[in-house]
């Protein structure tokens, strides 16, 4: 029986976000491991990832095997957007093509770029914008796609630090790395001249 003949099983697994869903495939779509796609320029050169970003609202895919795990920015329900990745999945392995671009890990920034623009966003942007709280944000490091952030001065221990790093500090980084997949805080919250505990 040929590739095409078979018929491509496709479980989707809702999760705790309601904006998130996993989607195993019984056909291997990314055997050299995984990759977390966060754009369509991160998407390019990769069939599978690239007609899933031309999806309507579809914001994340992240791929580690025979699994994708899409995060999606609608409130259409998964139901009705699953049908459509089912459809797009089957038609792209029947199609013969690979999948995802061997090499799309290869098009990741360097840990020392990732370093340079970070570094220069919170220079000229973020500390300018916390300092007027008395805070004060640097990168504590980068591993892989993986940055390591510490909070000081009036962030360090604040009630807000989360939503801070979450929604600012976070968003700002995405907005000139899309490929960072986990903003990390290394702060000591209860330590500090002046934790707010």
């Amino acid at each position: 029986m040929t590739e095409n003949e078979k018929q491509i099983h496709i479980t989707g697994e809702p999760s705790i976000d309601p904006q998130v869903c996993k989607f195993i495939v019984d056909h291997p779509i990314f055997p050299e491991g995984s990759f977390n796609c966060r754009s369509k320029q991160m998407a390019a050169g990769s069939p599978l990832l690239e007609a899933l970003f031309a999806i309507d609202g579809i914001s994340q895919v992240m791929v580690s095997g025979s699994t994708l795990t899409i995060a999606k920015t609608i409130p259409d329900p998964w139901p009705e957007l699953g049908q459509q990745i089912g459809s797009i999945i089957r038609e792209k392995i029947k199609s013969g093509v690979q999948l995802i671009d061997p090499d799309v890990k290869k098009k990741l920034p360097s840990e020392e770029k990732i370093r340079e623009v970070i570094e220069d966003l919170f220079e000229n942007q973020i500390n300018p914008m916390i300092a007027s709280h008395g805070g004060r944000v640097e990168l504590a490091g980068v591993e892989g796609v993986k940055v390591y952030v510490r909070l000081s001065g009036g962030c360090q221990g604040c009630a807000s630090a989360n939503i801070t790093l979450k929604h600012g500090i976070e968003k700002a980084i995405r907005e000139v790395l899309p490929e960072v997949t986990d903003v990390i805080d290394a702060t000591d919250h209860s330590a500090g001249t002046n934790p707010f505990y």
